[in-house]
């Protein structure tokens, strides 16, 4: 609860309209949970400028997905688009411990499945866009609140 509230306050501190913000936060969402992992901040600094939203507004909804959710939220959307593509010919996935992610073999045996990147890319992207579609009503009803109260002197619950 404190992060939802955390991150609204500091999109309420934007100079601009409650849309443009919650279009700029779910652009943001949309690239932070996209496949395009490695260049979210940069490509969203990018559309923030061509597309004239803020650009703090992008990076607040970028860094929606953290270091701590990339594993689990990556390995789900993976699993998520064998199911809707099917398991790519000649693809396993092996039965190993946790232990044994810091091993040699198990990055070989990784490398060597470089077939789930297609299951990988759709169902992170198609994860993306539902999660892009949900932040934007959501940023959208909250800002409007929260900017609201404040405009008629009701102090911002903290």
């Amino acid at each position: 609860m404190r992060l939802i509230r955390r991150t609204l306050q500091l999109l309420a501190l934007i100079q601009d309209s409650p849309r443009r913000i919650a279009m700029a936060f779910s652009l943001g969402v949309f690239l932070g949970f996209s496949p395009l992992i490695g260049i979210h901040t940069l490509l969203g600094l990018g559309l923030a400028y061509f597309l004239r939203l803020s650009k703090i507004g992008v990076l607040v909804g970028v860094y929606m997905n953290s270091p701590w959710l990339l594993v689990p939220y990556y390995g789900f959307a993976t699993w998520f688009g064998v199911k809707i593509t099917g398991m790519p010919e000649g693809t396993r996935l092996p039965e190993m411990s946790f232990r044994q992610i810091f091993g040699w073999h198990f990055w070989q045996t990784l490398f060597h499945q470089y077939q789930l990147l297609v299951p990988a890319v759709v169902g992170s992207t198609i994860l993306a866009v539902l999660f892009a579609l949900l932040a934007y009503p959501l940023a959208l009803h909250a800002l409007q609140k929260l900017m609201s109260s404040r405009r008629h002197g009701v102090p911002a619950v903290e």
